[in-house]
């Protein structure tokens, strides 16, 4: 038996990219304020990058990123 392993988002991803890949992803994103899913920069800016930029700290920005991994892996 083979085990699946998932891939982590991480800060360096880039929005677009997570966007696309897991549409899911935004609402998390947008529930935490960051509107940057729509914005022209999403297509250069890190999810770090957007969120520093709008003044999200270090504890901020990793809590967002473990809802849009738990939300992409179990779809809560």
């Amino acid at each position: 038996m083979t085990e699946v392993k998932h891939i982590k988002v991480t800060k360096e991803a880039n929005l677009a990219e997570l966007i696309f890949k897991h549409p899911e992803a935004a609402e998390v994103l947008l529930d935490y304020g960051l509107h940057c899913v729509g914005c022209i920069a999403s297509g250069f800016d890190t999810i770090e990058a957007g969120a520093k930029v709008h003044g999200y700290t270090e504890t901020e920005i990793q809590e967002m990123i473990d809802r849009v991994n738990e939300v992409i892996e179990h779809g809560e």
